[in-house]
């Protein structure tokens, strides 16, 4: 019995294995295939194009938010990335070593730190992100533009019920 299974290998043993239990086995295929993808995806983009840049998921993803967002306090990166403050911490020491974040003090209030992204930061983000959106878009070049508009909406859908917002 190999290691790795496919997904419909694995949704017939979870069945197999707590079929008797009263659980809805739609909602939990949906989900354990949502975090399939999740990491599946994000395994792509790590291999291909963020080890490239001696980039870690975590790092890329802070990078992004600063560079898209031009800046922004401390807790809302750690919040916008879904990292705690402390792994934060973290990797922006490795970010400010590598010369490609710096932290800014707010004039107002001492205690609030916003990150930037150096030059040096920017000019890494616009070409890192060309060769990454390059891979996403390969990876849903697969499917018509119809189901990538249905998958893109039915994943708002998913995070703003999660999240407890309404589509505006």
């Amino acid at each position: 019995m190999p290691d790795r299974h496919t997904l419909e290998e694995t949704e017939r043993a979870m069945k197999d294995h707590v079929g008797a239990l009263p659980l809805d086995f739609a909602a939990a295929n949906a989900l354990s295939n949502l975090f399939r993808a999740a990491n599946a995806v994000r395994s792509e983009l790590t291999n291909r194009v963020l080890r490239q840049h001696d980039m870690t998921w975590t790092g890329f993803v802070v990078l992004w938010v600063v560079w898209i967002w031009d800046g922004m306090e401390t807790r809302h990166v750690a919040e916008s990335a879904d990292i705690s403050k402390a792994t934060l911490t973290g990797v922006v020491k490795t970010l400010e070593a590598r010369g490609l974040i710096a932290r800014e003090g707010d004039e107002q209030d001492r205690r609030l730190v916003r990150l930037r992204l150096t030059t040096e930061g920017v000019t890494l983000m616009e070409k890192l992100y060309p060769e990454f959106n390059a891979v996403e878009s390969e990876i849903i070049g697969q499917l018509s533009e119809r189901k990538v508009s249905t998958f893109t909406k039915t994943l708002r859908d998913v995070v703003n019920a999660v999240e407890g917002q309404d589509e505006a």
